[in-house]
């Protein structure tokens, strides 16, 4: 059963939706029960997110950490990896994210592109990529990208005033900086991919 987790930051419907155009069908629930795949959407701040998922982080991790299928999809993406620079309060240098991926979440470059990167643009898949080939339009909205520190978990690149990880795998673990669910033809094979494996 593919979990769709509904953490109270995703637009679950729309993804609900691109499920359901290729045929398949989740759960969406707030726990991880029966999950043999596991989506985290996400849209918001990272750590309002990392809050609502603190009951969840270790049970989580353990899904991943076992084998089990995982997508991170935008500010999901961001949460696999180690921290992030945005909005730290209360004496937080930064917040901490699950960690299951090596790197920093950072704002996007003031350059004279606006912010936030709203719209299409280019993922340039890594030819070993099992996410997705070639370069593709995908549909982005974020203000922060995730700086990974190992480039080899990188498996498609996107450029907007920076060159940054517009999709990231490493094992069971996927991720997308953009919304595949609202992607179109190319959106929608990502999804088909992750739903077969």
């Amino acid at each position: 059963m593919t979990v769709l987790l509904d953490y109270g930051m995703g637009n679950l419907r729309s993804v609900e939706r691109a499920f359901a155009a290729i045929g398949e069908s989740v759960s969406i629930q707030s726990h991880l029960g029966g999950a043999t795949r596991l989506i985290i959407p996400g849209v918001g701040a990272f750590a309002s997110a990392m809050e609502r998922l603190a009951p969840l982080a270790s049970e989580i991790c353990g899904f991943a950490q076992s084998g089990g299928p995982l997508l991170g999809i935008c500010l999901g993406q961001q949460l696999l990896f180690e921290s992030s620079e945005e909005n730290p309060t209360g004496g937080h240098a930064e917040w901490k994210g699950l960690g299951l991926l090596g790197g920093r979440v950072r704002y996007l470059p003031k350059t004279d592109l606006k912010v936030p990167h709203v719209g299409w643009n280019t993922a340039e898949f890594v030819e070993s990529s099992p996410l997705g080939s070639g370069e593709p339009a995908m549909y982005y909205v974020h203000s922060l990208y995730a700086d990974a520190s190992d480039a080899s978990d990188v498996t498609a690149w996107t450029e907007y005033g920076i060159r940054f990880a517009g999709a990231v795998h490493r094992g069971s673990i996927w991720g997308t900086q953009f919304h595949p669910e609202k992607s179109g033809p190319a959106g929608l094979e990502l999804l088909r991919r992750f739903a077969a494996c």
